[in-house]
């Protein structure tokens, strides 16, 4: 069984989804992609991840770094996962491109080269928003390219974490 539980945040309602031990999801209410990974049948519930989680984003709105993550699970693809576990690596505050991932990647595979629009489309399905940094990830020249919970929240994001 998985279990749901609602957030609200300053950048609007947030729902997280749980396994019953670890988190395998977090999105803006209505984003691109919203609870793909949750099952058709899950149910309301008050679990210790969430509150852990809750703790972590009242830190992160409240302008401060994070230091303990709540336990994640990854319900994906092995490449999406080596990109997801990429992002967790962005430091707070900091950014990187979607072509710096996908270098990491090809030399972590023995690639000459990955494509970066693979990359995006890995960054883009990210099922665990804001705790794994996707909102961090940007064009080739800086630029605020796509985020599933949308651009404005991906510059407010940023500007929370003084980098944008």
């Amino acid at each position: 069984m998985e279990y749901i539980h609602h957030y609200d945040s300053p950048l609007g309602g947030i729902t997280m989804a749980s396994d019953g031990d670890a988190l395998i999801g977090l999105w803006f209410d209505g984003q691109k992609y919203f609870a793909d990974v949750l099952d058709d049948e899950y149910e309301k519930r008050r679990l210790p991840v969430f509150d852990e989680t809750e703790r972590w984003l009242d830190t992160y709105f409240g302008g401060k770094e994070p230091k303990n993550t709540p336990l994640l699970r990854l319900k994906t693809s092995e490449f999406r996962k080596a990109v997801w576990e990429i992002m967790l690596t962005i430091p707070y505050g900091k950014t990187m491109t979607y072509g710096e991932i996908a270098k990491r990647i090809a030399e972590e595979r023995g690639l000459v080269t990955m494509s970066s629009q693979a990359v995006g489309g890995a960054v883009g399905h990210n099922a665990i928003s804001i705790i794994i940094p996707c909102h961090r990830v940007v064009g080739a020249d800086g630029s605020l390219t796509g985020y599933a919970g949308g651009i404005e929240r991906k510059r407010e994001l940023l500007k929370l974490e003084g980098a944008g």
